[in-house]
């Protein structure tokens, strides 16, 4: 059995007590499921740099990555260094996340939050929602399209966007009209290796009209121009600034880097 095979596994036992102990009638009496939604195509369309800066503890492959940093205080950090959207992981048993993490950041921050987590059950979109998301994951390797259509139905009604995880070029397949966001994860989740390779493998099959984002290893400014020229919008950046002891900084610095660049090269 493969790392992700693990999460999955668990999360399907995880969804199934949470489901018995919160009602659907009780995650609607939230106080943001009725908040309205911030897009991430807008802001992605808005923003010149196209840094979605993700939370997270811990992994699977890496054990403990920052278990200093405040959700709050990052965020927080990440906003004001000029970052479009966020990215929150919620898994606890493998990334330390909470959901508590989203509900403490939506109270702040006006720009876009992702529910980062290991969707399985229609159940998680609507938990998204009631802690204040707006934007939920769905992966295409873990999901069946059917699965991604009513998931994503579900979101659609609710008012969120979907950004919906590929790896393969068969698991375009899975995309439909209610897909807001395709992002290619340069992760393999099965073995956790790295290569941004994978997302200009992928660039040019991305059907039109979909905003692109690449997720996992990006490191250089150098790179983020290249996946622009490439096509994408959007860049999903966690452990990069997450290693660092203070990551809200590491990402202010990163988005200086990006824009010094990108005068460089006009």
């Amino acid at each position: 059995m493969n790392i992700l095979d693990k999460i999955i596994a668990h999360k399907k036992k995880e969804v199934a007590e949470r489901k018995s102990q919160v009602s659907l009638k009780d995650l609607e009496k939230s106080a943001y499921f009725s908040a309205p939604v911030i897009s991430l195509k807008k802001s992605l369309l808005d923003d010149d740099t196209g840094v979605i800066a993700e939370f997270k503890r811990k992994s699977p492959s890496k054990g403990i990555i920052n278990e200093n940093a405040g959700v709050a205080q990052t965020t927080a950090g990440y906003a004001k260094a000029g970052a479009c959207a966020l990215s929150i992981l919620t898994d606890t048993e493998f990334f330390g996340g909470t959901s508590e993490d989203i509900v403490a950041v939506r109270q702040f921050t006006q720009i876009p939050i992702l529910r980062k987590d290991f969707i399985v059950d229609e159940y998680q979109v609507v938990e998204a929602k009631s802690m204040g998301a707006d934007v939920v994951l769905l992966l295409a390797n873990v999901l069946t399209s059917i699965e991604i259509k009513q998931f994503a139905t579900t979101a659609k009604w609710l008012g969120m966007e979907v950004l919906l995880e590929i790896r393969e070029e068969s698991e375009l397949n899975s995309v439909n009209i209610l897909v807001d966001c395709i992002g290619v994860n340069n992760r393999n989740l099965k073995d956790f290796k790295v290569d941004v390779k994978r997302s200009f493998d992928l660039a040019s099959i991305i059907p039109k009209g979909f905003m692109k984002i690449s997720e996992s290893g990006i490191d250089s400014a150098k790179t983020i121009h290249e996946l622009k020229q490439a096509g994408f919008n959007g860049f999903l950046i966690g452990e990069t600034f997450m290693k660092e002891k203070n990551p809200e900084a590491a990402c202010a610095d990163f988005i200086k880097e990006i824009n010094n660049f990108s005068l460089s090269k006009s």
